[in-house]
């Protein structure tokens, strides 16, 4: 069987190739990628609002249906367990990135980014449908809407939409993802950014990984408390969770294992069954850590002045964004691009970057998401017991079928 290489090696690759060509291409060949790279960032722009629709829409709708309160107290702890990680990092990062980063040094970020790195032959200009606060917006109306509806056939159509734009991103946006990133290294490299660039984002990648090992003590000590258990034990045996999604980037090939580990740790089979599906689809903690802090570090590195009104904001939508999180790789950063546009206005360039140390620490992230979801079973299971068991939902099982490689 021939192996296919995985999108972090792709990536990896990209990053490599991209500051190595920067050192010698001239830069009319230069210029050649980086008008591929306007042109990908004005598709990406158009399809944004597109995704956040198709994605946003069946995933409120499916949430609203089957296990009723069950249902929706785990999504509840499940989205406050994700604010709870955002704003822990936009708290660390508001304290720490001023000490280790020094302002105004990101030279790709200035108003006039044109100034400092290469600019397109062209530009094919291609305007949304619609924005992306109008995306939102319609997406919680007509997916709360569905919930109320006595028929299925919108959500159907809904559902179809959704795998549309799934394989628009899996066959399209993440095959040329690579080549996007090579682009947007080999554009830094030419302008003599690159290397105090990836110096920098050493120390913030250290510091988010550290992050992700005090999350999951905070999210095991609540739990701990709540479901009156040793919470130091019951984290080392989610351990085997931790280590397979390590290798596999996949919170649905972690299922079976974080099914495992969570009943071992004292987990009733129903409710194990229930929220492990579940919470693989709308518990991604892990990943609005790496967000949140990597938008706030480019943010600090620009100059950028912090509202934190604005950063409390975006990690307030940013929890709704990643329960539609696509299940592909990268899905959830891809998803998060609408936000870093529309509400920090960040430039093609700093998505580019996001995306980029995103996916180099990917595995962290989805190890981080489905290890705290046996900490959320174990809250689940102690408000549950003595009372009627947990059904396993369609919309549980439909949606952690979908999920993979988001983190």
């Amino acid at each position: 069987m021939k192996h296919r290489l995985g999108l972090l090696p792709r990536i990896l690759i990209a990053i490599v190739l991209g500051i190595v060509c920067g050192l010698f291409f001239p830069d009319w060949l230069a210029r050649a990628f980086v008008t591929f790279n306007g042109l990908f960032g004005n598709f990406l722009s158009f399809i944004i609002p597109l995704i956040i629709v198709a994605l946003i829409t069946p995933a409120i709708a499916e949430l609203g249906r089957g296990a009723g309160k069950w249902l929706g107290i785990t999504a509840a702890i499940a989205y406050g367990s994700t604010i709870f990680a955002g704003l822990l990092a936009l708290a660390v990062g508001l304290t720490v990135f001023p000490m280790i980063l020094t302002p105004g040094s990101l030279p790709m970020s200035v108003d006039n980014p044109e100034d400092a790195l290469l600019g397109p032959y062209f530009t094919v200009e291609m305007p949304p449908v619609f924005g992306v606060m109008t995306a939102l917006l319609l997406s919680f109306v007509i997916g709360v809407g569905l919930t109320l509806l006595p028929t299925n056939a919108l959500q159907r159509g809904f559902v179809e939409l959704r795998q549309i734009v799934e394989w628009v991103i899996s066959t399209i946006l993440i095959p040329l993802l690579p080549l996007y990133i090579f682009g947007i290294f080999l554009n830094m490299t030419v302008a003599g950014q690159v290397f105090s660039i990836i110096v920098t984002f050493i120390g913030v990648i250290a510091l988010v990984f550290a992050l992700t090992v005090v999350l999951l003590l905070i999210q095991y000590g609540v739990a701990g408390l709540i479901a009156r258990v040793n919470p130091l034990r019951a984290l080392a045996t989610m351990l085997p969770a931790y280590a397979t999604a390590l290798g596999t980037s996949s919170s649905a090939a972690t299922i079976p294992v974080t099914l495992r580990q969570a009943i071992k740790a004292g987990v009733s089979e129903p409710v194990a069954a229930f929220t492990v599906p579940l919470c693989a689809t709308i518990h991604l903690a892990g990943s609005t850590v790496k967000i949140t802090s990597f938008a706030l570090a480019i943010m600090v590195l620009a100059g950028v002045p912090i509202d934190l009104g604005l950063m409390v904001g975006f990690v307030m939508m940013l929890g709704i964004t990643m329960v539609a999180a696509p299940g592909v790789p990268g899905g959830a950063i891809m998803t998060a691009a609408a936000l870093l546009s529309s509400m920090l206005g960040f430039t093609e360039p700093q998505v580019g970057l996001m995306i980029a140390t995103y996916i180099a620490i990917d595995s962290f992230g989805t190890a981080t998401n489905v290890t705290g979801d046996g900490a959320i079973a174990l809250v689940v299971d102690r408000l549950s017991r003595g009372r009627v068991g947990m059904p396993a939902t369609d919309a549980a099982i439909s949606q952690s079928g979908r999920v993979a490689n988001e983190g």
